[in-house]
């Protein structure tokens, strides 16, 4: 079962804060996937990629289409490539408007499943995103989003699709909270014969905060928040230690379920927790 966890770059000068994030994580983790600013604002993933590198850890490269047209997306694939990042996840990125920097305008040239698409056919035929033949192409192992709760999940299973033909070799979760949904998700899925496929790596959240929850729950684009969960951080005497506890209690649930193929950690700005998940949850030895 494959075991990764999130990084999100921070706004620092020099790389000394990557490391400190970097030396962070458990060493069993498959892969470190590196956030590209999914709030609106932080530092850079490509930087940060290449320091994680360095540091032995396998690094998934995220690039959302809401910030760059076709011209920056390219640069990124070549410089990706030139500083030896072979994972891509490809995302369209929460509209802007959403996050910490709502003024500024968004790219929107692509979408996450035609960037997909062209990274194949960069692989495959040697044109790149701006239609330029290369000699050498460079050939990554691309993953996109999935989420399980969007309903009515025969639309849901044609979007998964979509990104399966145009070149996703693993899919990645939202955040899982609510597992009824997301066992009747899987239920489709693997009658669809979809995750034979691509494998399935569903996430699991440490909340350290009722407002985070709030927030989420609030939010169209996250999964459900169930008002247990929200009970049992308003109860407890350290929130952050609950939140953990919940996401450990999810793992060990996620792990059993047919055709969960790994899982993925949303530790970006608290990585310490992913260590204390792995240990409790048994994820090192899944």
């Amino acid at each position: 079962m494959a075991l990764t966890a999130e990084c999100l770059v921070p706004l620092a000068r020099g790389a000394g804060a990557i490391e400190a994030l970097a030396a962070q994580f458990p060493s069993s983790l498959d892969a470190v996937v590196v956030g590209d600013n999914p709030q609106g604002a932080g530092g850079s993933p490509l930087a940060c990629a290449s320091i994680l590198a360095g540091r032995k850890l396998e690094p998934v490269l995220s690039m959302v289409t809401r910030d760059r047209n076709r011209i920056a997306l390219n640069a990124d694939v070549f410089g990706a490539s030139a500083l030896g990042v072979s994972g891509l996840l490809c995302l369209s990125g929460e509209h802007q408007a959403l996050g910490a920097c709502p003024q500024a305008g968004g790219a929107y040239d692509m979408d996450s499943v035609q960037f997909t698409a062209a990274l194949q056919t960069l692989a495959e035929k040697g044109v790149d995103l701006t239609g330029q033949s290369v000699q050498d192409p460079p050939t990554f192992f691309v993953g996109a989003a999935a989420h399980p709760y969007l309903r009515p999940i025969e639309l849901n299973l044609i979007r998964l699709k979509k990104k399966i033909r145009a070149g996703a070799r693993f899919l990645i979760t939202q955040a899982i909270f609510d597992l009824a949904g997301f066992e009747e998700w899987m239920g489709a899925v693997r009658q669809a014969g979809l995750d034979k496929q691509a494998p399935i790596i569903a996430s699991v959240l440490p909340l350290r905060s009722v407002e985070e929850a709030l927030r989420m729950q609030a939010k169209p684009t996250y999964g459900p928040v169930g008002q247990d969960v929200i009970d049992r951080l308003k109860s407890a005497s350290d929130v952050a230690a609950e939140g953990i506890a919940i996401a450990v209690e999810v793992a060990r649930k996620l792990k059993a379920i047919a055709g969960v193929r790994g899982i993925h950690i949303l530790c970006g700005g608290c990585e310490e927790a992913a260590a204390v998940i792995v240990r409790e949850a048994g994820l090192a030895s899944a």
